[in-house]
């Protein structure tokens, strides 16, 4: 007759502790439910903080800093711009309406890609036209302009005069989203909803970490 061990106590006691190691482990990897996907394109980490020295509609000099505390919405038109920068900027109004008491904690940035017409008291008629409150129109000299646009990878190009002498300027139409610290968070294209734009938008409002 064989002497009987207590194993199966042991093997309760072992699979238990094991158990309760994992889930400690699990937690500390992060093994909670995933976050949401971003609707627009995340580019954290892929393009540099809110940074620039420029004028504002009013005449008055702005940084990056000048943003802090709420997201940021940079885009890179002209006033003169028949189609593309007055589509855009409707949309971006669209989207702050969308957010209601949130649209406060936001700002929508208007950078000229053509400083020799746009001077800040057009800019001001401008992007107040929109929205007289949370939309800002920023413009420099000619290198002040081309050092944001390239920290940014925006592309543009005056085309050709006419024989009046007007010419449109050639641009990209993407808007940067920034978040409350001036970090480069999000970009939104002209195929991506209102919808979107505002729900993503408002997480960046009232992300924990911004």
């Amino acid at each position: 007759m064989h002497a009987s061990f207590p194993t199966l106590p042991f093997l309760r006691a072992s699979r238990w502790r094991i158990l309760t190691a994992l889930i400690s482990l699990c937690a500390l990897a992060g093994c909670s439910r995933p976050a949401e996907p971003w609707r627009l394109t995340d580019v954290s980490g892929h393009l540099p903080d809110l940074n620039f020295s420029l004028t504002d509609d009013t005449g008055a000099h702005v940084t990056g800093r000048s943003f802090a505390g709420r997201a940021t919405l940079v885009f890179f038109g002209y006033t003169h711009c028949p189609d593309v920068c007055p589509e855009t900027m409707a949309r971006l109004m669209q989207v702050l309406r969308q957010l209601g008491p949130d649209a406060d904690a936001a700002r929508v940035v208007f950078v000229s890609v053509d400083p020799a017409r746009d001077t800040p008291a057009l800019l001001h008629a401008y992007v107040r036209a929109f929205d007289d409150r949370r939309a800002v129109g920023l413009t420099g000299g000619d290198r002040a302009i081309e050092a944001v646009a390239q920290r940014y990878r925006v592309a543009y190009q005056m085309e050709k005069r006419d024989p009046n002498g007007a010419y449109e300027v050639t641009h990209s139409s993407a808007v940067y989203i920034f978040d409350r610290d001036g970090r480069a968070r999000l970009l939104a294209t002209d195929r991506d909803s209102i919808d979107a734009i505002a729900a993503d938008l408002r997480r960046i409002i009232h992300a924990k970490d911004a």
